[in-house]
């Protein structure tokens, strides 16, 4: 074989060698992008929203605590002045509320009850009483008809009292009560003190906030 021909075979097979490793280069390359997963997408991380709050004043840091009222204290009821003449400090089956007799500027006499309810959320249940002539009613044990308006029972006993201050009532006893309520919310209570004759009284529940007291006791 000639100088020639050597040289032009051995060309050849480097040719040949090279195409080789060309096509296995891209036979590897597409093995590996076909098997090869491609990159998860990352969804933007959002900031939760803040959830609803709702936040009631609370009674002794928002507004004036109305358990805190003595007798001899003047207060505001929405406003209008008026004066703690006396309290009753009721309690009925391991519940406990009391009745305060204010006196207002005009020498009207009203009650107003406060009482903590141990629900969910707890509260606290603030009446104002209004009297209502009873023309010598008796409280039923069914739904009643006051004024054309229909009150159903609700709540009715026997409770123990004591009393403070200027009430017209012993310093201690029993006192019968029947609570009712319309299909509109409003409520309607009978009482009686020692079996004396039952008076009645309309209720109209304070928001927070409608009690000042402007002047302690001394």
């Amino acid at each position: 074989m000639s100088m020639t021909s050597m040289v032009v075979l051995g060309l050849s097979i480097a040719t040949v060698l090279l195409l080789l490793g060309a096509f296995l280069a891209t036979l590897r390359q597409d093995r590996k992008g076909r098997t090869s997963a491609p990159p998860a997408e990352v969804a933007p991380v959002e900031t939760p929203l803040p959830a609803p709050v709702s936040a009631p004043g609370h009674a002794g840091t928002d507004y004036t605590d109305p358990r805190t009222i003595r007798v001899g204290d003047r207060i505001e009821v929405h406003g209008s002045p008026a004066r703690v003449l006396g309290a009753m400090h009721v309690s009925w089956q391991g519940h406990q509320w009391t009745e305060y007799l204010l006196r207002d500027g005009s020498r009207r006499f009203q009650w107003l009850s406060v009482e903590a309810h141990a629900g969910d959320p707890p509260h606290l249940e603030v009446l104002l009483w209004t009297d209502v002539p009873t023309q010598g009613m008796v409280p039923a044990k069914s739904m009643l008809i006051m004024e054309g308006v229909e009150f159903f029972p609700i709540e009715r006993g026997t409770a123990a009292f004591r009393s403070e201050g200027d009430t017209g009532h012993p310093d201690r006893g029993l006192l019968d009560f029947a609570d009712y309520r319309a299909s509109d919310g409003r409520l309607l209570s009978f009482e009686r003190i020692q079996g004396q004759s039952w008076t009645a009284g309309y209720a109209q529940p304070l928001p927070p906030g409608s009690i000042t007291i402007v002047r302690r006791a001394s």
